[in-house]
């Protein structure tokens, strides 16, 4: 059977273990795994023997930024179909338009409360692994 995974794409320690934690917390099932800068990302999505389940991916990373990210999952006959959720602090909205436009499936505006994070993903993880059928696998 695969391993169902989340790829988490996020390049700030501190939002990492803030992930980690608002997982863990809301008892999700699945492992996730760290991909902390866009370049890495790709080149784990290329090297992937099972793709995950869901991504979450920053927009702004070191290296290859998220919309550059983005743009490789769209543009791959393996990856086209994942879901990606972008999370960004950015209220810009022509991060959010470049993000639509390259594919996002949702943009997340990282909120700055812990509480108000940890609810944030308990929607995340509620819609994308419960509510949501999920595309074909390529």
């Amino acid at each position: 059977m695969e391993e169902s995974f989340i790829l988490l794409v996020e390049d700030s320690p501190s939002e990492i273990a803030l992930t980690r934690r608002a997982l863990a917390r809301n008892h999700v099932p699945i492992p996730v795994r760290v991909v902390e800068d866009g370049q890495d990302a790709i080149d784990f999505l290329e090297k992937a023997t099972i793709l995950p389940v869901l991504i979450l991916l920053d927009l702004k990373l070191p290296r290859v930024d998220g919309i550059e990210v983005l743009r490789y999952i769209r543009t791959t006959q393996r990856t086209r179909r994942a879901p990606v959720v972008m999370l960004s602090s950015s209220n810009e909205a022509k991060d959010l338009e470049r993000c639509y436009d390259a594919g996002a499936n949702s943009y997340i505006r990282k909120p700055v409360d812990f509480a108000e994070f940890e609810r944030t993903v308990d929607l995340i993880i509620r819609y994308w692994l419960g509510a949501n059928t999920p595309p074909p696998r390529l």
